[in-house]
């Protein structure tokens, strides 16, 4: 039987206190959230089986790595976003995302080391060209958006984990001169200055390659890591690049595996004196050798813990674990979508998560959290968000894929094992959690309501899936 206490699920944002413990059956909670409907509690169905009765059988031995947990990332425009909130309404919102057990629960964070694509522009912490002694760093840029935002998560969650990459270096430190690594042809959007003779291209390393321009570039991280624990936030693990493969024409350095080997060999140690790990990533291809490449380096490979993931690499994935059990992976970045944050979209969002935590990923990190209407970047790229604020009206509304997550998150716990899901309702996802409660987390995508018998064991729950549907199951020991 599982044992413990689970946490009470909350209701929908914008609704007062908590779904009580005490309204669940026999310690059995139900919710469900349909496009019209969401975070509804809802109650089991009666024994017995019926013509069109999908079964969903849990394995009771746990499989897959412990959970390290789930988040989002803190860019520039989420934060500018929620402060056009008043204080009342932003704090809402940071309690529901962030405090433990009550909403989300999100515990793992990534942040930008610079400027990235949903930051207000361009910057990074030291434009003076060849100041390798770093006299001019500086995160000045920083202490108006992300040092705020994320102390206000902070605020709710205490124990928030952090992790960060670059997506350039200082233009300084890169052969074309300037911080994209693409030339920009958007519709009503000004070109971003570079020219063609300065393009980066994958399998080429943009970055300088050469010793004193690792030394300082590794500094810069460490300075970084100092900056920030000044300011209270501490930031336990780097990535070297993000998408190293990829030319965009916003911030973005494409490199090689070799070349990131040789920039590792001096990131390692200096991460190490500040007792901050180091994982390859961010991976966006499906070729695992790639890794392979900087783990057959010695002087490198020692020091990566494990591997960011996102994108088409998650074709790549499964094969690492399998490859590298000890390493920890991390689904680093959802994909973003167009900013219209469609129900559809929701669902594309699910099958994504489903892979990914089936496959191995320890971590999973949705991308922005907060956006205006259209969601619009900097550089002219709409995309998705957990939530949309419109600044004029200061109001806020939480999107559908906030609850496709929140139906993982909020029930799933930090050193959870996932358990296998067998029988004809295999679209599902199901966890051990360390007070023992048990969460399963089942998708109907068909446009009927279909009951559902899951059977943990000996024991078998009736319930019913609504049509076009996300339902969460949280089993305690009544």
């Amino acid at each position: 039987m599982l044992a413990g206490a689970g946490a009470a699920a909350s209701v929908a944002p914008g609704m007062t206190g908590q779904i009580a413990a005490q309204n669940s059956i026999g310690g059995v909670t139900w919710i469900s959230t349909t496009a019209a409907s969401r975070w509804q509690q809802k109650p089991l169905r009666g024994p017995g089986w019926q013509w069109d009765t999908l079964d969903a059988r849990v394995a009771t031995e746990a499989t897959g790595p412990v959970l390290a947990g789930f988040g989002a990332c803190f860019n520039e425009l989420g934060w500018t976003a929620l402060n056009a909130l008043d204080s009342s309404n932003r704090d809402a919102i940071f309690k529901e995302l962030f405090e433990p057990g009550f909403g989300a629960s999100f515990n793992l964070c990534r942040m930008p080391l610079g400027a990235n694509d949903f930051s207000r522009g361009w910057y990074s912490y030291d434009e003076h060209d060849g100041d390798f002694a770093l006299d001019h760093f500086s995160i000045a840029n920083d202490l108006e958006t992300l040092v705020p935002f994320i102390k206000q998560a902070q605020q709710y969650s205490p124990d928030l984990e952090l992790w960060a990459s670059p997506w350039s270096p200082p233009s300084w430190m890169k052969r074309n001169k300037h911080y994209a690594a693409a030339m920009q042809f958007i519709p009503g959007q000004p070109p971003n200055g570079l020219t063609p003779d300065r393009v980066g291209k994958e399998g080429t390393d943009l970055f300088i390659q050469d010793e004193k321009y690792f030394q300082a570039y590794a500094l810069y991280f460490g300075r970084f890591i100092d900056a920030y624990r000044e300011q209270g936030i501490r930031v336990g693990m780097v990535m070297p690049q993000n998408e190293f493969n990829s030319a965009q024409p916003f911030p973005s350095c494409t490199w090689t595996p070799e070349g990131l080997a040789r920039f590792v060999r001096h990131l390692g140690p200096e991460m190490a004196k500040r007792d901050v790990e180091v994982f390859f990533g961010t991976l966006e291809r499906a070729n695992e050798s790639l890794l392979n490449v900087v783990l057959a380096d010695q002087d490198a490979g020692r020091y990566i813990k494990g591997v960011g993931v996102q994108w088409a690499g998650k074709g790549a994935i499964a094969q690492i674990h399998r490859d590298h059990p000890a390493l920890t992976l991390y689904q680093s970045e959802q994909e973003c979508g167009d900013g219209k944050n469609t129900w559809a979209y929701a669902g594309y969002c699910w099958d994504l998560m489903k892979h990914y935590l089936r496959s191995g990923a320890s971590g999973y990190m949705y991308w922005n959290i907060a956006l205006v209407p259209g969601g619009e970047s900097h550089w002219g790229w709409p995309q998705n968000s957990l939530i949309t604020v419109t600044p004029q009206a200061k109001t806020y509304a939480f999107n559908h894929e906030y609850y496709v997550m929140k139906h993982v998150s909020h029930f799933v716990q930090k050193g959870a094992q996932r358990l296998e899901v067998t029988g004809t309702e295999d679209n599902a996802l199901a966890f051990l959690n360390p007070d023992k409660s048990l969460a399963v987390i089942l998708r109907n995508e068909s446009a009927y309501e279909r009951p559902v018998n899951v059977a943990i064991g000996e024991r078998t729950i009736a319930g019913s899936m609504e049509p076009d549907s996300f339902n969460t199951l949280l089993v305690r020991e009544a």
